[in-house]
């Protein structure tokens, strides 16, 4: 019987966990991706704390339910670097929680580079 969705990205999820975990001055950036937003967190694994984390529903985005969701990924990219560099964090290890580096992932992994971070 095939696998559904969930099952599939679990399993890819479980495998890329296997090899990346953060670290304090390397932290892992994770991204979740709904069907109304995009969320993403800088994790330390070692410890067990999200450093940063920058969502598509911030209450300062009036606009956020009038632009497209690739354009609110390109914008919480921008702002979870702002925000990373700002608590002297520049490279981080990319989770893309099983999800394939397409569309609103890629849009956002794409506007954090530009924004400073290295991965």
């Amino acid at each position: 019987m095939a696998l559904t969705k969930l099952k599939r990205r679990k399993r890819i999820k479980m495998r890329i966990r296997r090899h990346i975990s953060g670290t304090p001055e390397r932290p892992r950036m994770s991204v979740y991706r709904s069907n109304k937003g995009i969320y993403v967190q800088l994790i330390d694994d070692m410890n067990g704390t999200t450093l940063v984390a920058a969502s598509s529903l911030n209450k300062n985005e009036k606009k956020a339910g009038q632009i497209n969701k690739i354009e609110q990924a390109k914008q919480v990219g921008k702002l979870i670097a702002e925000k990373s560099l700002e608590k002297g964090v520049s490279k981080v290890v990319f989770d893309r929680n099983g999800y394939l580096y397409h569309g609103r992932v890629k849009a956002l992994a794409d506007a954090a580079r530009e924004g400073g971070l290295k991965f």
